[in-house]
């Protein structure tokens, strides 16, 4: 239980400062001996209290941004639920195949200088529900991809951008997880001291990111983005 919740304290800090949560707690599930549809479930119903914290340190960065945040959480919210419902309907395979895809495609738009306002309106909020459906469903660096859009629609500093991500991941993950609470093989035993390091590391990771110049924080993630791409082209393709 210490090691596991060592593990959501990581992963809490990943998560929140380079938006790559499942790199750290997935494969320390699927270590513990967790089968991987067990692991996936699991580790989504525990994600979501990493938002918990990392809404709780980011209040600065999110101050006047209540109507944006409310707005895009219902969107991400049935977004996670349409994944969720999809996860355990279906194999996973077809995300397994595109993600490398839009994994390496969200961190090269990371890399180049944010255009003010590139998404707007039905687009803006047609990409973000699509982005939750992914993140849901399948889940591998979600938060690079929805970091990305969020970059190319919002006029607003990495710093903040980063708060909004974090607490609208919230949402599409604890509609999945009520899903999966309820048809899914969850490890209660694992979420209680995993989530509980989230928590913990979620609250620590906003105060590092907010100390990061704006163009390291989009530069860190979109790297880290890329390396999870490889690795992801790798395990598919090989």
């Amino acid at each position: 239980m210490l090691v596991l919740a060592l593990v959501g304290v990581a992963t809490g800090i990943v998560s929140t400062v380079v938006s790559l949560a499942s790199i750290v707690s997935y494969p320390a599930l699927l270590a513990f001996g967790l089968p991987p549809l067990a692991a996936n479930v699991t580790n989504t119903v525990s994600l979501t209290f990493t938002g918990v914290g990392s809404a709780a340190a980011s209040r600065p960065e999110l101050k006047g941004q209540a109507p944006l945040v409310l707005r895009l959480c219902a969107v991400t919210a049935l977004g996670g639920a349409t994944g969720a419902a999809l996860l355990l309907l279906t194999p996973p395979r077809a995300f397994e195949l595109v993600a490398p895809v839009l994994v390496a495609g969200a961190s090269l738009v990371l890399l180049r200088a944010p255009r003010s306002a590139a998404l707007r309106g039905w687009a803006f909020h047609l990409g973000v529900y699509a982005v939750a459906i992914y993140t849901g469903y399948f889940g591998a660096a979600g938060g690079v991809i929805m970091f990305a859009v969020l970059t190319a629609a919002l006029d607003q500093s990495p710093a903040r951008v980063n708060a909004v991500k974090n607490v609208i991941a919230m949402s599409s993950n604890g509609v999945a997880a009520l899903g999966f609470a309820l048809f899914g093989p969850v490890r209660w035993d694992v979420v209680v001291p995993l989530a509980a390091g989230m928590v913990v590391g979620g609250w620590i990771g906003p105060l590092i990111a907010r100390r990061l110049p704006g163009r390291s924080l989009r530069v860190l993630t979109a790297v880290a983005g890329l390396i999870v791409a490889v690795k992801l082209a790798f395990d598919t393709y090989t």
